[in-house]
Parts: C-alpha cells; sequence; structure tokens
C-alpha cells in the first residue's frame, strides 16, 4: 500500500527508468461486465422491436434484420473507438477542455446551417456523413462534461468560497457557456438533450462543493427558465399534457404514450416471450429507438425490467465509486468528470424509462447503449472509455494521473 505521502510524490512525475508507463491495473469487470451485457440485450431488442419496420421496403431495404446488422456495426464501431480512448490519459483531456469546448460549440452551430443539417421527424439533430448520420448533441454533451470539470478543477476554491461576489462570478461562468448550449440545442429542437445537460452540470457543480444557497438559487432560476419555455411552446404543452392524461386522447396526443403504457401492462411478471410484441407491429412508434423499453418490458416482463434496472445501476454506482477515489487521491477533475459520467448515464436512462413508463412527458431520449442509433452507443462508449481510464489511474495510485 502507498502511503499519502508516497502518493503526493509520485503524483504528476514521469515513469522512472525501472517503470514501464503501460503498466496500469486491468479495468473494472464491475463497469466492464455490466456495459457489455447492456449492449447485448439492447443488440437483442433491437433486433426483435425492428423486424416489422426492417421488412418494409421504404424504411428497412426489405431485409427483416437491416437494423440489426446496423446497430451491430455501431456496438463494434463503439468498442473499437472506447480501446482506443481509453489509451488516452486523463491529463489530456483536461488540457484539451477548452478546445473540444469550441469544438462542442461548433458542431451545434453547424446543424443548423440549411444544407447542412438533416431534418428527421421536425428536428435538425444530425449532420449526414454518406450513409451515416451523427448527433451532434451527443458528442457536445461529452465535452460540455469534460469542460465543466476541467472548470471545476481551477475554480473550485472560488466557488466554495464565503465571498459572495467571487463565489456568484464563479458559478455564472460555467452556466453561462452551458446555457449556450442550451439556446443551440432547443433552436434544433432537442428539449431533451437540454433537460440532461443541465441537470448533469448541476449534480457536478453540487457535489463540487458549491454554497447551498446558490445551488438553491440556481435550481430555482433553471426551473423557472424551463417552466417558461414549456409554456411558450404549444407543442411543448401538448406533450405536458398528454403525459398527464394520454388516455383523454388515445388516438391523438396521448397515442404514443398510451401504446407504451399498453406493452408494459401485457409483460405482467415475465412477458409474453422474445420476439412476440404486439405493439411493436406498427402500433408502438419508435419501438426500436426511444421506446425500446416498452418493448423490452412487453416481451421479458417485470423481470426483465429489474435486471436493465440493475445494470444501470450497478454503473452508476461504479462511477460514484470511482469519484470518490479520485477525490482521496486529490485529482479532482478525474473525481468531477466521473461524477458527470455516472450523472449523465443514470438520469438519462432514469427519463427515459421515465417517458416509457409514463412518469415523465415524452423528451425524445435513447436508453444509454440499448436503444437503436450509432451516434448514441459510440458515444457512450467513448464515455465509459474515459470512465474506465480514470479507474484505473486512481487504483494505480495516481502515478498516472493528472
Amino acid at each position: 500500500m502507498l502511503s499519502a505521502a508516497a502518493v503526493q510524490g509520485n503524483r504528476g512525475r514521469l515513469p522512472g527508468a525501472g517503470e514501464r508507463r503501460g503498466a496500469l491495473p486491468f479495468p473494472d469487470l464491475w463497469i466492464l461486465v455490466p456495459a457489455l451485457l447492456l449492449l447485448a440485450l439492447g443488440l437483442l431488442m433491437v433486433a426483435s422491436a425492428s423486424i416489422p419496420i426492417g421488412v418494409n421496403p421504404k424504411t428497412g431495404q426489405g431485409q427483416p434484420f437491416h437494423f440489426l446488422v446496423r446497430q451491430a456495426s455501431f456496438v463494434l464501431a463503439g468498442l473499437l473507438a472506447a480501446g482506443i480512448v481509453f489509451q488516452v490519459p486523463v491529463a489530456r483531456w483536461r488540457r484539451v477542455g477548452p478546445a473540444l469546448l469550441v469544438a462542442a460549440l461548433g458542431l451545434l452551430v453547424l446543424v443548423l446551417i440549411p444544407g447542412v443539417g438533416k431534418e428527421v421527424n421536425g428536428s435538425i439533430r444530425w449532420i449526414g456523413f454518406g450513409p451515416i448520420n451523427v448527433q451532434v448533441s451527443e458528442i457536445a454533451k461529452l465535452f460540455a462534461l469534460i469542460y465543466v470539470a476541467g472548470y471545476l478543477k481551477r475554480h473550485g476554491a472560488q466557488l466554495q468560497t464565503a465571498d459572495f461576489k467571487t463565489s456568484a462570478l464563479a458559478l455564472a461562468r460555467p452556466m453561462g457557456v452551458l446555457a449556450v448550449f442550451a439556446v443551440l440545442l432547443l433552436l434544433e429542437p432537442d428539449f431533451g438533450s437540454v433537460v440532461v445537460l443541465m441537470a448533469t452540470a448541476l449534480g457536478m457543480v453540487f457535489l463540487a462543493g458549491v454554497n447551498l444557497w446558490q445551488f438553491g438559487a440556481l435550481q430555482v432560476g433553471t426551473a423557472a427558465v424551463m417552466a417558461v419555455l414549456i409554456l411558450s411552446s404549444p407543442y411543448r404543452q401538448d406533450r405536458v399534457l398528454s403525459f398527464l392524461r394520454p388516455w383523454d386522447d388515445p388516438f391523438g396526443k396521448g397515442y404514443q404514450l398510451a401504446q407504451s403504457l399498453i406493452a408494459i401492462g401485457r409483460g405482467e411478471l415475465f412477458g409474453v416471450g422474445l420476439g412476440q410484441s404486439v405493439q411493436k407491429l406498427f402500433y408502438l412508434p419508435e419501438a426500436h429507438t426511444d421506446f425500446l423499453f416498452a418493448v423490452l418490458a412487453e416481451e421479458l416482463g417485470l423481470a426483465g425490467i429489474v435486471v436493465v434496472v440493475a445494470l444501470f445501476m450497478l454503473l452508476v454506482w461504479r462511477a460514484f465509486e470511482i469519484a470518490r477515489r479520485a477525490e482521496r487521491l486529490d485529482m479532482r477533475f478525474s473525481a468531477y468528470l466521473a461524477y458527470g459520467i455516472g450523472l449523465w448515464l443514470g438520469l438519462q436512462a432514469l427519463f427515459n424509462m421515465g417517458v416509457n413508463m409514463g412518469v415523465l412527458p415524452t423528451k425524445g431520449l435513447t436508453l444509454p447503449l440499448m436503444s437503436y442509433g450509432g451516434s448514441s452507443v459510440v458515444v457512450m462508449c467513448l464515455t465509459l472509455a474515459v470512465l474506465l481510464r480514470i479507474d484505473v489511474e486512481t487504483r494505480a495510485g495516481g502515478v498516472h494521473g493528472e
């Protein structure tokens, strides 16, 4: 075991002649195994949920496993890219954080330029590269979290100070940057990503030790802005009202949620059986993407739901454990980034499941690692690779750290 003095002495120095820079511990199996299980289960459910639209020549080129093949290629690409990203030291992410921030803002502006961004279902969220569409908001969320983690490391003491002006200015700067992100995302529009990003950033700021009264005021202000955004848009109002009373108009505004609830109800304890879903047969829109969880609940029942929830909880728990270990080693950037990854993964999974079960309004968010979509799967694989890198560096005693 390394003493605290030895850890402090070793952190940040270059390896000596008898040390190997690549001698890091094996990645945490409590992250690897749940993540791989979710990816595998996601592939299985995408295969089942997408067959009806796959056989349609207009949506799936007449191939029943068209979407499965594409999703499998996305997963493979994500795993290969994750292997590369895992080799990048955490300190390098901290150094390039400002550049990644500029890149994220540039992508969010680029997708809004006519002729560049691609419109799907009324939203302009994708940039096309041949047969592949990249959802830039997924990349922007990761880059934003890296920036916030770096900012909290640099200005953590100012956030925690008792001086009102100093702490208020320190808090206002990252919130101002995130407000620009929010505006650009709303122009797509992508309200769901705004909610996830702001909630994750607020959680990171809270865990960094911001003054409670300022955090409370920030929460109230954010909630007020969200309320104004909902009330100012008839489209968002309709989503909220249909979420509260889906059965008032089950064939109109409440149709998607009503079909999702029917699917979940049919699943009962152990489901109707893999591949036996009825709701995926053109009753439930977006069955292989945003509402994959409802098809899973129908086919695998409450048992399947419990397994999926347990796997996500395990990932979030490990992310927070890694963050706490990094804090003990005074690796602040690693700690804040690990907290952010855990919050992002947990909140997006929670929001997606909540939407499917009628607990939250429809937001258009994918279920991480499981829903069909290349951008979401690849970016989440990269994000978990960063988390695994933080894990191995902290278990190495900080020698390879920030």
